[in-house]
């Protein structure tokens, strides 16, 4: 098949590999049909995480019909089209009892394979799905397949941001950062009841798409944000920030707009060793921190009433639909935000029939 894999620092190599093989009597291969690139998928593109094997197959974000399913699969079926999130779960232990899904003992992060051991990504024509009956949901027919790969990930970490960031009826919140996740996190923030809602970014289009989501947006260079901010909020900060970019320098921005005993809410990746908010800051803000990946299993059934009430254009961020062959450009269009990029979406056409052939009815395998 052919995949986009990782090749090194800032090199995506369009490529043919292995198919994907039924290895677990609970996986399903899945025929891809849809791939985004996700501001994630930059972290090992620019080796801010270090690790990766040269010929990973990228991305963690997809739909696709289902072509192949292991013996004791028998919830899902052939030619059914499904969406996932970005880590695989079991649906039995300790943490997804508990909905925190992304932190299942026996989940994996499709895209990444290190040292030989671990899922390679969706960024193919086929993916390999473990532990598939609870991983994947099958696709409403009313939802339109982009949606529906906006929930495996960006929307619904968007919503877990603030739901994490405590938002009350009321309340006003500060967004840092209007890449997909800022974006998508303006609508959750107003669909918890949000008041006030100020999006922070710096990139003019960006930030005109946060209006039109409901955000009153605030250049991060041009305006002062903290000056704005307490203005707007009789001199106290907002409620909540809900930080989204992953940097130290978001970070202590964040603690500038929040007020005393307010929220931060971070779901940006952070790659640095070090916190950048000491224990005296947090203690004389009575600061409430909380920061984590988003259990997007849990939260994107939840939010499919949402999407079906067509409430919001959520695939309006969508910038550029690409195909896959040119999955490599798709990267460096997205890593510096040319033509005013915001989300890109890879396209692989559908197969009538899968060409695959691998036996489905196998020995019980641990799933790996």
């Amino acid at each position: 098949m052919k995949a986009l894999t990782f090749r090194g620092r800032e090199k995506i190599a369009y490529e043919t590999v292995a198919d994907p093989e039924i290895v677990s009597s609970h996986d399903v291969i899945v025929k891809v049909h849809r791939a985004g690139i996700c501001g994630s998928d930059l972290h090992p593109y620019f080796e801010r995480e270090r690790g990766l094997d040269h010929g990973t197959a990228m991305g963690h974000e997809f739909t696709g019909e289902i072509v192949e399913t292991g013996r004791d699969v028998t919830s899902l079926a052939r030619g059914e089209m499904v969406f996932s999130p970005f880590t695989t779960n079991c649906g039995n232990c300790f943490y997804c009892g508990i909905g925190l899904t992304c932190r299942c003992i026996h989940g994996q992060l499709f895209g990444w394979v290190e040292k030989g051991k671990g899922l390679h990504g969706a960024q193919a024509e086929f993916v390999r799905v473990p532990h598939a009956e609870a991983t994947l949901m099958k696709i409403p027919d009313s939802i339109h397949e982009s949606d529906a790969l906006l929930l495996g990930d960006i929307l619904s970490t968007g919503y877990f941001c603030a739901h994490q960031a405590g938002i009350q009826p009321g309340q006003s919140c500060a967004i840092l950062g209007c890449g997909p996740v800022g974006l998508l996190a303006i609508p959750a923030a107003r669909e918890l009841g949000a008041g006030q809602v100020f999006a922070i970014d710096q990139i003019d289009a960006r930030l005109r798409k946060a209006a039109q989501f409901g955000a009153e947006p605030i250049h991060l260079n041009r305006d002062n944000p903290a000056e704005r901010i307490m203005e707007a909020t009789e001199g106290r900060g907002v409620d909540a920030v809900m930080e989204v970019v992953g940097s130290e320098s978001a970070t202590r921005l964040a603690l500038a707009l929040v007020r005393p005993g307010g929220t931060i809410s971070a779901v940006g990746v952070h790659t640095s060793t070090r916190f950048p908010i000491s224990p005296i800051q947090a203690y004389d803000k009575n600061l409430t921190y909380k920061i984590g990946r988003c259990p997007a299993r849990h939260f994107m059934e939840h939010l499919i009433p949402l999407v079906q009430s067509r409430k919001y254009d959520f695939r309006s961020i969508i910038s550029h639909h690409m195909n896959l062959a040119d999955g490599a450009e798709g990267y460096s269009i997205f890593a510096a935000r040319k033509d005013n990029c915001t989300k890109v979406v890879l396209e692989i056409e559908p197969l009538k029939s899968s060409p695959l052939s691998h036996p489905s009815d196998i020995a019980d395998t641990p799933d790996t």
